[in-house]
């Protein structure tokens, strides 16, 4: 017997043009002629789905208009917590930025994307836009670029698609250059952004592996250009793989 289509079962679509509006807000939707656009939803249609979120409180509404609601943050604070990642790392994070004074992040990777899920600013230096929830490119942050160590077939495509196409250059850019600093990366298990993905923002990151050799995650420590210089850079290579590593034998990865 064939299996159900989820799309085809009662309600889902209704769920689906729910969760659409949620992201739409998510995303800057503030106003039901904004929810309308992003979603593609009638205004009616939209304007009761809003009002059973807001009611329900996945959505709030104050003098800006529609917001994320606290139902969401009570739900996302259980799903990051239920995650033993974070909480093992928080100890590791919170002594490489005592140590460093410089910004740590810990990231996982959600599809395409890097996901931050937890972030310590550093105590010196500019703010940088990385923020918990926050999602950047792959290949264009160390962490991201950490998170592929293991997935060669993968660096191409994904590099190709998150380069910015300019006119008169090929799309991608020098994926060769890429590819030869990502084997380097492979090598030492350790991965750099050079400005990669912010002007004036460098970084070092290390993947941590859970108990199967499965790489789950990433940490990088950032801090703006004066502050990082290639030297301190090459110097925190064995300062965060060592962090790395130790947060994968709390999650019971043994090296071999």
């Amino acid at each position: 017997m064939a299996s159900e289509d989820p799309a085809d079962l009662p309600g889902t679509r209704t769920l689906a043009r729910g969760l659409a509006v949620v992201r739409a807000v998510a995303d800057g939707a503030t106003d039901l002629r904004a929810l309308v656009e992003r979603t593609g939803l009638g205004r009616s249609t939209a304007h009761r789905l809003a009002q059973l979120l807001v009611r329900e409180g996945y959505l709030r509404t104050g003098r800006d208009g529609y917001a994320l609601g606290p139902t969401l943050i009570e739900l996302g604070f259980q799903a990051l917590h239920g995650n033993p990642l974070p909480v093992v790392a928080r100890p590791v994070l919170e002594e490489l930025s005592e140590q460093l004074q410089d910004t740590v992040h810990l990231a996982v990777r959600d599809g395409s994307t890097v996901l931050y899920l937890d972030k310590l600013p550093g105590s010196r230096g500019a703010e940088m836009r990385s923020r918990i929830g926050h999602r950047m490119p792959l290949t264009r942050t160390g962490v991201g670029m950490a998170l592929l160590l293991d997935s060669p077939h993968e660096w191409e495509p994904l590099y190709e698609a998150e380069t910015p196409v300019e006119p008169g250059v090929a799309r991608g850019g020098d994926i060769d250059a890429f590819t030869a600093r990502m084997r380097e990366y492979v090598d030492t298990q350790v991965a750099m952004d050079t400005e990669d993905n912010e002007p004036g923002i460098r970084c070092v990151a290390a993947p941590v592996r859970d108990a199967a050799g499965a790489l789950v995650g990433a940490i990088s420590v950032s801090a703006t250009r004066p502050y990082m210089p290639a030297a301190r850079m090459r110097g925190l290579v064995k300062v965060v793989g060592r962090s790395a590593r130790g947060i994968s034998a709390a999650l019971g990865h043994r090296t071999p």
